[in-house]
């Protein structure tokens, strides 16, 4: 397995897509109708999961980790990488079951599986990890209640840490992997022929000279 995901070929891919997905990660508009505006939405886990359907989960989990190193250098933490680390874990919550599910149903209907299974795990993740790490470590920077009233001007209903991670948090997670999904399948087949071309020339190639 290891041979196989390190080829030039998957690497070189890899490489474009984590490096694609640290850009758009500098690009966010916030979901003022779900969560407070300091919470934005990027689409940066679009080309980590058309890279995770083409090359495997491993590799989907492998470009999580690359896109944050790039961004890294990009645009340095201001989080002490605390929301980092939180983003490596929830992209993980969403590509890697995405990924398994295609890679052993290499269909349509796999791949909308996949992607509603990791969107479903993703909000999940993120509620947890906002209201055990995000939110607790924010409130270094800004007071705890002042988080959970701007999350109470969205809802009322926020009253707490996990209220606020289960009211503004999860729906957030939940429209970013509907957006990434959509995005996603539109894009994917393109790429994918693409990617397998590339795959096909490097195979015929190598035909050619054991010829």
């Amino acid at each position: 397995m290891k041979e196989k995901l390190l080829t030039t070929k998957n690497v070189v891919f890899m490489g474009m897509f984590s490096a694609l997905a640290a850009v758009l990660m500098l690009f966010e508009f916030p979901l003022p109708f779900i969560a407070p505006s300091f919470y934005g939405l990027d689409l940066a886990e679009v080309p980590v999961l058309i890279g995770t359907f083409a090359i495997g989960p491993v590799a989907g989990a492998v470009m999580e980790v690359v896109k944050i190193l790039i961004k890294l250098v990009l645009k340095p933490t201001s989080t002490g990488f605390v929301g980092e680390f939180a983003n490596v874990v929830v992209g993980w919550a969403l590509v890697i079951p995405a990924g398994l599910i295609y890679r052993f149903k290499k269909t349509k209907k796999g791949a909308v599986m996949g992607m509603v299974a990791g969107t479903g795990i993703m909000a999940v993740t993120g509620v947890v990890i906002n209201a055990l790490v995000m939110l607790p470590f924010y409130s270094n920077f800004m007071p705890l209640e002042s988080i959970i009233a701007a999350g109470a001007a969205i809802n009322p209903a926020v009253s707490n840490v996990w209220t606020f991670a289960i009211i503004c948090v999860g729906p957030f997670n939940i429209i970013k992997g509907i957006v990434v999904s959509l995005i996603t399948a539109l894009v994917y087949k393109r790429v994918s022929v693409i990617i397998h071309g590339v795959n096909t020339g490097v195979s015929a190639k190598k035909n050619h000279a054991n010829v």
